[in-house]
């Protein structure tokens, strides 16, 4: 079946077991042959078969991103699984060393029972790879937190010549290690800076649009952290403002056996709001299922209430569904022009969507090719969900390929793991360390084994000049 956005594949639900082809999670690509993927047990082995390896290199870890940043070019390529590379490898009072393949789900189950936390506040899934998080510039919500990436100490890589590396903070090169897109190596060893476990309490509400763009800059500025849904159809707003739990707030949640921790009181303001989006939703993708996952994304905004937790059980709280993600981050200095031409577009056009518009802040990063490097960034979030079949509402790629056009006219820079149209994109004055990452990447894989057609495109000296 064919579609006229190419960039925004069909997914194919129904892929049998006997599919010679390894697809990425959300069944929309297909990567390389079963039979090229390698699963190593260790990391001696890993270097045995980077060393002995004839063709290019790209690592799978949880195959959540888009096809492109994973797929191989070739017959002779591997995939390396690095599943088996997983778990605790040390730890310390201000610090933990995890293997590159856990899954973040760990490394927070684990910092939880310690009593400890990252300070980067999580993205809403944790079912990525650490390794694969810092590959593609993860991030979290509040200003005063940037991407776990920054979070990181010391990175551990095998090289292209299956030499070991490690890199610290003081290293030159470690702004390009922070965020890789699997270019340099293959990261087996992180190890991140550790906080005391802090509990908060998150308050929701439901606001005018009117003046969001100096509600933004407070809620971010006041709290320390915060995320907001922006429904432009009904002009209103669903923000989420955390703070620190006060000992009253504390005591009653570890008195429900440290559980996230819902107030008795509900407010169903938005209510009438999201039947809308859910009906919207429903002519969308045809699901029939009013439990279905899509769904459940949209209704926890219905009867909402504040809530004490820690970071993990207030903000990873999303839910792993099969969609379109289009992510774009611009310069929190042009957060009130770039809102300006989205209200003023979307009266004009009138597109059709059946998810709000996603708005979260971060601070600076230390990532040369992170989209936030070196300034405070504001990311716009736009979903559109797969239908049953596996298809896609027209109207609503539509509505994504206009809004990021938008964006990227008003300088946004895309998040590396969803989906954009690259063509979009001037990649060497968005990114002013572009060059500098294009030699590091020389000097560590000069026969550029770690790449494919991705990594070619975009690390082109033409593109890095």
């Amino acid at each position: 079946m064919t579609h006229p956005y190419p960039g925004y594949p069909l997914r194919q639900p129904q892929l049998s077991r006997q599919d010679p082809s390894l697809w990425n999670w959300a069944q929309n690509a297909p990567l390389g042959d079963k039979s090229r993927v390698a699963q190593p047990d260790s990391e001696a082995e890993l270097q045995v078969l980077i060393r002995q390896s004839e063709g290019k290199i790209r690592v799978n870890g949880s195959r959540m991103s888009p096809g492109r940043m994973l797929k191989l070019d070739n017959e002779q390529d591997t995939l390396i699984d690095t599943s088996r590379l997983s778990g605790l490898l040390a730890m310390d009072e201000q610090s933990v060393t995890f293997a590159g393949g856990t899954l973040l789900q760990d490394v927070y189950d684990f910092l939880t029972a310690k009593g400890r936390m990252l300070a980067a506040s999580p993205g809403v899934i944790a079912a990525q790879t650490l390794a694969g998080a810092l590959a593609t510039g993860t991030h979290g919500q509040g200003l005063y937190q940037s991407s776990i990436g920054d979070e990181a100490l010391r990175i551990r890589m095998v090289l292209a010549d299956g030499s070991i590396k490690e890199f610290d903070r003081q290293h030159p090169w470690f702004p390009a290690v922070q965020l890789g897109l699997g270019c340099l190596g293959v990261v087996t060893a992180v190890t991140l800076r550790t906080v005391p476990l802090k509990v908060y309490t998150c308050f929701k509400d439901a606001v005018s649009a009117d003046n969001l763009a100096r509600d933004m800059l407070n809620w971010n500025r006041d709290y320390a952290l915060s995320k907001a849904w922006w429904f432009p159809n009904e002009n209103q707003v669903q923000v989420w403002a955390a703070r620190e739990a006060n000992p009253e707030e504390q005591q009653a949640w570890l008195e429900n056996d440290s559980h996230l921790l819902e107030q008795e009181t509900t407010r169903d303001s938005m209510n009438d709001t999201i039947d809308r989006t859910l009906e919207q939703m429903r002519q969308d993708t045809r699901i029939t299922d009013e439990n279905g996952k899509p769904f459940r994304t949209v209704t926890r905004f219905k009867d909402f209430t504040d809530v004490t937790g820690d970071i993990y059980q207030v903000f990873c709280r999303g839910i792993a569904t099969p969609q379109i993600n289009v992510e774009i981050s611009i310069p929190l200095d042009r957060l009130e022009a770039v809102l300006a031409s989205i209200r003023r577009w979307h009266a004009e056009k009138q597109p059709q969507m059946h998810y709000p518009i996603i708005l979260r802040c971060t601070g600076a990063s230390d990532s040369w090719l992170s989209p936030c490097h070196e300034q405070e960034s504001c990311y716009f979030g736009f979903v559109v969900y797969y239908a049953e079949d596996g298809t896609l509402s027209l109207e609503g790629l539509d509505f994504l390929q206009q809004v990021e056009q938008l964006l990227a006219a008003e300088g946004g820079k895309p998040h590396w793991g969803k989906y954009y149209d690259a063509s979009l994109y001037q990649w060497a004055q968005l990114y002013p360390q572009l060059e500098a990452f294009r030699q590091v990447r020389q000097a560590l894989d000069p026969q550029g084994k770690f790449s494919n057609k991705f990594c070619r495109e975009l690390l082109t000296v033409e593109n890095s000049l």
